[in-house]
């Protein structure tokens, strides 16, 4: 079985990414032949600081690694350090629907907070699709507010057997059952993110413990005292949730477990936990980030893996779609 899934090097990444996304990379991993990409290219459709791009993508890498992902086990790689991406986006861009990407909830989002929105904007969609189907993915490990994209890809390599024979498989995607959609301590009803979220509302999985703790201590909870899931109540709902995916106890043992003692036990508990979780992670990624010279080792490594695994799928690409080949 192939796996692959990618994330972007912006922003600075919290707990919902950790529980949502890098751990169930390093679960994922064990059951195939595992690709796992920074998807660097995607970051330049936005505006952006090269600067920033350069030291965001060697954190993230230092940070996939630290959550659990094995770079000899799994190929961790940077997108702009295989060209197959980008060579795989515009031959797939003649087979995807210009009225599908208008309909893309993320491209109608950003752009309508932009006065200038580049073509890419509109676009990556079909380049995302070409990072999944150039490794022949079986299974794609994503958040939850990526279901969209995925069926694109979908849609784009059913087209492409269709019209120039049988050359990609159809990728599934495989979702978070608990984590799926980690919310803002200080806005239970927004999604936790650190380019739109509140500061206090954030765990940033660089935050100190003490800083985390108190962000626990301040979450906007709802009336009442019973530590209960319900849409009446989406601050307690997410620090259950929280809670669960953390330690794995059942939402329904925590309920138990609170009662109606009130919030405060509830929410100190809770940030203990994530303080738990999060150290060894905090350590380890602040070990890599100490040897850039390492990292760089090691991301070259992963490139020539990734180039060579996608070189065949590229070259069926080209002469499925009847260009000349030299060899």
């Amino acid at each position: 079985m192939r796996i692959f899934s990618g994330i972007q090097p912006t922003g600075d990444k919290h707990l919902g990414n950790l529980i949502g996304g890098f751990r169930q990379y390093a679960v994922t991993q064990e059951r195939g032949e595992a690709f796992f990409c920074i998807v660097d290219l995607h970051s330049i459709t936005v505006e952006y600081d090269p600067a920033d791009l350069r030291e965001r993508t060697l954190d993230l890498y230092a940070m996939l690694l630290a959550t659990g992902l094995d770079p000899s086990r799994s190929t961790v790689f940077a997108q702009s350090h295989v060209t197959a991406h980008a060579e795989a986006s515009w031959l797939l861009s003649a087979v995807a629907s210009y009225g599908q990407l208008g309909r893309m909830t993320q491209f109608k989002d950003k752009s309508d907070r932009r006065d200038f929105v580049s073509a890419g904007l509109f676009t990556y969609p079909v380049l995302m699709a070409g990072d999944i189907l150039l490794y022949q993915a079986d299974i794609v490990p994503i958040g939850d507010d990526q279901r969209q994209h995925l069926e694109l890809a979908r849609d784009v390599a059913e087209r492409f057997n269709a019209r120039f024979g049988e050359t990609f498989v159809v990728p599934e995607g495989v979702y978070p059952e608990v984590g799926a959609r980690i919310m803002d301590l200080q806005e239970p009803t927004k999604k936790m993110s650190t380019t739109g979220g509140s500061p206090q509302g954030t765990i940033r999985l660089l935050d100190e413990p003490s800083t985390i703790r108190k962000k626990f201590r301040s979450a906007v909870t709802d009336s009442g005292r019973e530590v209960r899931s319900g849409d009446d109540k989406p601050g307690v709902t997410n620090l259950i949730d929280i809670l669960s995916a953390v330690t794995g106890e059942p939402v329904g043992a925590i309920e138990e477990r609170y009662g109606d003692s009130g919030y405060g036990q509830f929410k100190t508990d809770v940030g203990e936990a994530v303080v738990e979780l999060v150290e060894p992670v905090q350590t380890r990624y602040r070990e890599l980030r100490s040897d850039p010279a390492e990292l760089l080792r090691l991301l070259a490594a992963g490139a020539d893996k990734a180039r060579e695994a996608s070189a065949p799928t590229l070259e069926a690409m080209y002469r499925a779609m009847g260009f000349v080949r030299l060899s």
